[in-house]
């Protein structure tokens, strides 16, 4: 009567496969995290700048420097040496400049902004330098009134 009323019994094998759904829903919970997030984060760091002044930059006599001036109304004007110009586009600043350093790569660029053009005028000034081969750009300050 060995086996009678009873089930046989049978062995389970372990189980080979893993459950990956959960890992799923954790991945896409991620994801919408980081596509809320990212929208606000910014590229800036928010500083106050003290307020000083600063020393001259040593020029090379032999190495002539290139200035790009822009106005007030956003007007960019090129100025190579002791040559001076006529209003340009940005993109006119960019093939003139890129002609320039293919031929004197180590010409000294300077960038001389009004004080009351928009900074972003400025910035995309100073990213098509840079585009244009520009491996380093100074920025053309006034000294401070010192006469309260």
């Amino acid at each position: 009567m060995k086996g009678m009323g009873m089930m046989p019994q049978q062995r389970r094998r372990p189980m080979s496969e893993i459950n990956v759904v959960p890992y799923i829903d954790v991945m896409l919970v991620l994801l919408v995290i980081f596509m809320v997030t990212a929208p606000m984060l910014t590229q800036g760091v928010k500083v106050d700048l003290p307020e000083t002044t600063s020393d001259p930059i040593q020029q090379d006599k032999d190495v002539e420097s290139i200035t790009v001036s822009v106005d007030a109304n956003g007007a960019y004007y090129l100025e190579v040496g002791d040559r001076g110009g006529d209003p340009m586009s940005l993109d006119e600043v960019t093939d003139q400049v890129a002609k320039i350093l293919s031929q004197r790569a180590n010409s000294e660029i300077m960038v001389r902004g009004d004080e009351f053009v928009d900074y972003g005028v400025v910035v995309r000034l100073m990213a098509a330098l840079q585009a244009a081969g520009a491996s380093g750009v100074g920025l053309i300050t006034d000294m401070p009134d010192t006469n309260p």
